[in-house]
């Protein structure tokens, strides 16, 4: 029972109350402290009490895997693309347009350094930790999903958060399906790099 106890105080803290507070006004630096101290608790979690390997899963579908990812990408492409075409057509591929390079290294940088981290605390630690307290995985999901899109909170833009929350959905069942970190990584950073290069970049925080 205090085990129980204990991952519902760790998953309130690190999945609510953080999230929430970044929406507070308070200094970056003391934000950027507690981020780096909770995903510093996240790995030590993973390799020392989960005892994650961090090894590719040798059983991944790699071609089942790409077909559903292309499908879903030309889904959100074909909306994406329309939306801006409609809302705020001068912005469609703008940074591709006139910012190559820019558009180059933050695909990089976007990917390695956001993605990847955003998707072990998300999915990796979330699912490894959390699975048991839920006896519906619907619910799970729907909660991987809410929690997923509450961190985008500090957006402030009711959009961002329909669209991570979209996005949660995707990355959790894929996550369920594979147990792979690397192959819901490429998702998210599939995705992430779309709305990024048509146009959508600066609502989610992309520079421009």
């Amino acid at each position: 029972m205090g085990s129980v106890r204990n991952r519902l105080i760790e998953f309130f803290l690190i999945f609510v109350i953080v999230p929430v507070s970044f929406v507070l006004n308070f200094p970056l630096w003391i934000k950027m402290i507690i981020g780096v101290c909770g995903f510093s608790y996240i790995i030590f979690i993973l390799l020392k009490v989960e005892k994650n390997k961090f090894k590719v899963n040798e059983n991944v579908n790699w071609k089942h895997f790409w077909r559903q990812t292309l499908f879903k990408l030309l889904v959100i492409a074909l909306i994406t693309a329309l939306y801006i075409l409609i809302t705020d057509k001068e912005s469609l591929f703008i940074v591709i347009r006139t910012k190559p390079l820019l558009w180059i290294i933050i695909l990089f940088v976007y990917s390695l350094f956001s993605v990847y981290p955003q998707e072990l605390i998300y999915r990796t630690f979330f699912f490894q930790r959390y699975n048991n307290l839920f006896k519906n995985q619907s619910l799970f999901i729907i909660v991987n999903a809410a929690l997923f899109s509450l961190a985008h909170l500090f957006f402030r833009n009711t959009l961002v958060m329909f669209l991570t929350f979209i996005g949660g959905l995707l990355f959790a069942l894929t996550f369920k399906n594979t147990k792979s970190t690397l192959l819901v990584s490429i998702e998210h950073a599939i995705y992430g790099c779309w709305l990024f290069t048509v146009g959508m970049g600066e609502m989610l925080g992309f520079p421009t």
